[in-house]
């Protein structure tokens, strides 16, 4: 690892420091692109309109008249985080507006007996609700043979989602044939923010169909539904999403977790917090991205995600209560299989790096993984070796279910359209993004597959994308090492693309021991200092000096707060 010092323009940090921000996140913003405080406004005026989202219109005048006319509607969700709450949000917020409470239903697709997104069986499903309109939340823009059915079977199609769109063997973009799509990344869309997920495209839908209800004369700028009280679940789908946090996802973020610490948020977003041991006052960031989100996620993972959006849209707190243990429950059992998962994944790379390099890219298979944690185990892996890798499992149908992630600068859909172009009927189906994406092959195409990943990675990574490099805030001042520095870091909003600080300073380490047998206890020497540390998943020791890459936390024990480091690295 390389540790890399980020750039800070000096005037820049020092205007932002004039216009009244804290000198250490004057620093810190000023290295992230901030030019001025307007940037940092939160305000919910500053949130971008509806206006440029293509489709959005349309998709508000669909709704308003199926609502007017009494006709059901049928939301059909993913089963991830993001889908979960987009759900949620589309469920409440439709009901807010207008519709009636049994008006509204929703279904979502069973990992390991339907698969991903709208498909034919998903709309049979929908049929037998006596739906009149469908409508995907953070699905279905690779579902033309399911849109063409449901249209067949009288349905209008709503298609939302942020997923980029299928592009066919001549390189032309394909589109569903539903009655409408609202999709930032659409071609012809202007929205400036192509960074909303599934939940914000949802949020924003309901937005212009206050809008589409003002014009209507159904109620005025006084009167209109808040669906402002929702931000609560867009901020913890945008986070959970791995959302990136441009300047509208961030405030979108800020004004969820503003609703949250005052004590205002659905009761199933109360309930996890407890069920995850979190105080909702001091919420952050990072809550959604490793406390809630996993718990929700669990449900989509190993037991059905009814749980997880039944827990989101109930508004009697015992039972969102009852509904959140139950998911913390089915996430310490995601925990231990992911650990088994782990574990056999680390004996097949005996196999695949038999001296030790791992290759540009890797993809594992084992008739004992289990489908709903492949990503999660490819997210591990491909952190600890650095390299884009994919993790199959074998699916219910008998064909191998595979969750990919990548690293910067290896585009893994991209890479995925490419291997499908050069061996045809390789990929059964597949989507996705930059970072992350999933398909479906054939149990023997798997040889296929793993060499034409490998051909894609060493064409498209050059040695210096495989050399990994962390970013730092470069020394923090002695003056910084409070818990009121803490507080104040905690109360930013960081996620991917504005990234959490990470300071690096040279260190000398006093002592080191496991802890839980997984994790490396430090006792180090910093600028003079004794400072307490630890690193998470580490065990092999350290030198006897090193810089490191560390974030201050609060630990506390028996009343008493000191400053720890968390280590995130170290440099070779």
């Amino acid at each position: 690892m390389q540790i890399i010092d980020r750039d800070v323009p000096p005037r820049l940090a020092w205007s932002l420091e004039q216009a009244g921000i804290h000198p250490l996140l004057a620093r810190l913003y000023a290295a992230r692109g901030i030019r001025s405080a307007d940037e940092l406004d939160d305000h919910p005026g500053r949130l971008l309109t509806p206006d440029a989202l293509k489709g959005a219109a349309e998709a508000a005048r669909l709704l308003a008249d199926a609502i007017t006319q009494g006709q059901r509607l049928c939301i059909v969700a993913d089963y991830d985080c993001d889908g979960a709450t987009a759900c949620a949000v589309g469920l409440r917020g439709l009901r807010m507006l207008g519709a009636a409470p049994d008006q509204v239903g929703y279904v979502v697709p069973d990992r390991a007996l339907h698969g991903y997104g709208l498909t034919p069986p998903i709309v049979e499903l929908v049929a037998e609700q006596g739906a009149q309109v469908l409508i995907t939340v953070d699905n279905g823009m690779a579902s033309h043979e399911a849109v063409r059915l449901a249209r067949a079977r009288g349905m209008r199609v709503l298609i939302t989602d942020h997923h980029l769109p299928a592009v066919d063997a001549q390189g032309q973009v394909s589109l569903p044939e539903a009655d409408v799509i609202v999709n930032p990344n659409q071609p012809d869309c202007g929205f400036p923010s192509k960074a909303l997920v599934g939940v914000g495209v949802m949020f924003y839908i309901l937005l212009a169909l206050r809008a589409e209800w003002r014009q209507r004369g159904r109620f005025d700028a006084t009167s209109q539904p808040r669906v402002d009280a929702l931000l609560d679940l867009v901020a913890l789908g945008t986070i959970a999403d791995v959302g990136r946090l441009d300047d509208n996802n961030r405030r979108l973020v800020a004004l969820g977790l503003k609703r949250i610490r005052a004590g205002r948020m659905q009761p199933g977003v109360a309930a996890l917090f407890a069920a995850a041991g979190r105080d909702p006052a001091r919420a952050t960031s990072m809550d959604f991205g490793f406390a809630l989100g996993p718990r929700v996620n669990a449900a989509g993972r190993l037991a059905e995600m009814g749980l997880g959006i039944e827990c989101l849209i109930t508004d009697d707190p015992a039972r969102a209560d009852a509904l959140a243990r139950q998911l913390d429950a089915i996430n310490r059992e995601r925990r231990e299989l992911e650990s088994g998962m782990r574990e056999q994944a680390e004996l097949l790379l005996d196999d695949v790096m038999p001296q030790g390099e791992p290759p540009a890219a890797l993809a594992l298979f084992d008739p004992a993984f289990h489908e709903g944690v492949v990503g999660i185990v490819a997210s591990r892996l491909k952190d600890r070796l650095h390299r884009p890798t994919f993790v199959f499992a074998r699916g219910q149908d008998g064909l191998l279910k595979g969750s990919g992630r990548s690293i910067a600068g290896f585009h893994l859909r991209d890479a995925l359209d490419l291997m499908g172009k050069r061996h045809p009927g390789l990929l059964r189906k597949f989507g996705g993004h930059a970072m992350a994406a999933g398909c479906t092959i054939a149990e023997a195409d798997f040889p296929v597959f793993d060499a034409a990943l490998r051909e894609v990675a060493e064409a498209g990574l050059d040695a210096s994308l495989l050399h990994r490099q962390l970013l730092s805030d470069g020394p923090l001042a002695p003056q910084w090492f409070t818990p009121e520095t803490v507080r104040l870091l905690d109360q930013a909003v960081w996620g991917p693309g504005f990234d959490a600080p990470v300071f690096s300073d040279r260190v000398q380490v006093l002592g080191q021991r496991l802890v839980g047998e997984r994790h490396l206890k430090l006792s180090l020497k910093l600028g003079g200092e004794v400072r307490d540390g630890i690193w998470f998943g580490r065990t092999e020791p350290l030198s006897a000096e090193t810089q490191l890459a560390y974030r201050i936390a609060l630990d506390e024990y028996q009343g008493r707060q000191r400053i720890q480091l968390v280590v995130e690295g170290a440099e070779a």
